[in-house]
């Protein structure tokens, strides 16, 4: 990616104005960005913090159809999902893989419905399938996962679904956008949306590093900021009505001896309702999720003890040996930009997952609602609508079958941390080797090594620590702890590349310690 300075540079520069201004870097925002960019469109993208700060690097870390939508009935969005996992493991197979599924069964009756079901969803997924669904003995379970819960199990079921790495996804996203001449930028935050004559034509922004104000037209403005939706609709109109019900979603990361083993399980129906995964990542295991309606949304949502709690509980059901809460190795929360349904007593897991796209009386277009595994087919929706509200020319859309950037065969996401690079992790190989020699780890238990800090920065606009051991390697999510213990190191690397002073480091240290202890939990 270009370095930032050269980015506000031009910027500050281009007088003109672009085709299509796109609010927001997480899934949809850059999803979106890259699609204008691919059809030729003279494209910018704002993000007010990181890319993929708020939600788009706090899920599940799956490429999914969506099991319990087919329970539901929603077979429509189904059919979409599948086909963009689908697509998303084709284009992106060094970020995306195959991840099997075991859904054990402690009660005769599940092991029909569930195995009916997924040969249901393996016949959507069609050519786009990635294996198919059996059903498996309790001798085979035991055998895929030794530390499963075998008291009362009967048998289960086998399936398979995507997995990735959200946070290393985005930054690709941008890669690519970048590589079809789309241009991107962190940190700057869009204050207030510019009219004339009542249309939209252009934003006002503001440098969050500098404090510097730019006044930016644009063809056509689109609104593609999750659960921060609302608020950019009210710069629109002050009366508009909500259209975000954010509900808040809970994973806890675990030690890998609680799932040995390459396969994930899924829980169909846990107490309240509601499904859970235990999933292998990055020789750690990412267990939840949650759902719980939130008033407000924030950019670091906080995990709530109850929350907590019952992932422990319900864990501690499936897993041999029950989890406590000093196993933790860090709790992250997110928010679900769920569309609003006018109903605020319907259950959060009833509201759909399906997208929508607005066209406010102003021209802004705003993308509500949606899924990480569909955020291309929302991006093509956006700018098929960008294309009539700022009159550009017709264009196909190519991202279809677009390789998203290091684009190379499958590396296996769990075997080496640097396969999520792709083309590029050789040129990282050569940092290391020429910076460090032999001694060229971060984290050997985590994987991280030392010039994965220097291509953040170089490469991918990290500006600060927390970006580095947030989002460009994912060592907060994986271990807080570890996280803490390795960010003096890695910010003195940081702060020679940048060119920065002491007090610039010790800023970043306590902003990051502040920061990571809302990932550790607190003891019983």
């Amino acid at each position: 990616m270009r370095n930032r300075s050269d980015v506000i540079a031009e910027i500050r520069a281009d007088a003109g104005p672009w085709d299509i201004l796109v609010i927001g870097g997480g899934a949809t925002g850059l999803g979106t960005a890259l699609d204008a960019a691919s059809r030729g469109f003279r494209t910018l993208l704002l993000e007010q913090h990181d890319f993929g700060k708020g939600t788009s690097s706090r899920s599940t870390k799956l490429v999914h159809g969506g099991v319990r939508y087919l329970r539901q009935g929603d077979v429509s969005l189904v059919f979409e999902a599948l086909k963009e996992r689908g697509l998303m493991l084709q284009n992106a197979p060094h970020l995306v893989r195959n991840q099997s599924f075991v859904i054990p069964a402690y009660d005769w009756w599940e092991g029909p419905f569930y195995t009916v079901g997924l040969k249901v969803y393996d016949m959507m997924a069609g050519k786009l399938g990635l294996g198919p669904s059996r059903h498996i003995s309790r001798e085979e379970i035991v055998e895929l996962i030794p530390t499963i819960e075998k008291n009362g199990l009967k048998g289960g079921i086998i399936y398979h679904d995507g997995q990735f790495d959200d946070a290393r996804m985005l930054i690709s996203l941008a890669q690519t956008c970048e590589d079809h001449e789309g241009m991107v930028a962190n940190y700057i935050k869009v204050t207030e949306l510019v009219k004339e004559k009542g249309l939209v034509s252009g934003v006002l922004a503001v440098d969050q590093d500098t404090g510097e104000e730019f006044r930016i037209p644009a063809k056509a403005v689109v609104n593609a900021t999750g659960v921060f939706a609302d608020h950019i609709l009210r710069m629109d109109d002050p009366e508009a009505v909500n259209m975000i019900r954010p509900s808040q979603g809970i994973h806890l990361v675990l030690s890998s001896k609680f799932l040995q083993g390459r396969h994930a399980i899924m829980v169909p129906q846990t107490s309240d309702g509601r499904v859970m995964f235990a999933v292998p990542w990055y020789n750690k295991v990412v267990i939840g999720t949650t759902d719980t309606l939130v008033d407000d949304t924030s950019l670091e949502p906080k995990p709530l003890e109850e929350e907590i709690d019952f992932v422990l509980k319900t864990a501690g059901q499936y897993l041999a040996n029950d989890p406590n809460r000093e196993d933790v190795l860090s709790v992250f929360a997110g928010l679900r930009p769920l569309a609003a349904s006018g109903d605020d007593e319907k259950s959060t897991k009833e509201i759909s997952r399906h997208h929508k796209v607005m066209v406010s009386v102003s021209g802004l277009i705003s993308v509500i609602g949606g899924k990480w595994t569909t955020y291309r087919k929302m991006a093509e929706d956006a700018v098929d609508y960008a294309v009539m509200v700022g009159e550009l020319p017709e264009r196909k859309c190519h991202t279809h079958h677009l390789p998203v950037h290091g684009y190379e065969g499958a590396t296996g996401l769990t075997v080496n941390p640097l396969s999520v690079y792709g083309q590029d992790r050789s040129r990282i190989e050569d940092i290391g080797h020429k910076t460090f020699s032999a001694d060229r780890y971060l984290s050997k238990s985590l994987g991280i090594e030392k010039a994965q800090v220097i291509w953040a920065v170089r490469e991918e606009m990290a500006i600060t620590l927390e970006d580095v051991l947030a989002r460009r390697t994912r060592a907060l999510f994986l271990d807080a702890k570890e996280s803490l213990r390795i960010a003096p190191e890695a910010v003195k690397i940081m702060a020679s590349e940048l060119g920065q002073d002491h007090d610039w480091l010790q800023d970043q240290l306590d902003s990051y310690s502040r920061l990571a202890s809302r990932y550790l939990i607190a003891q019983s």
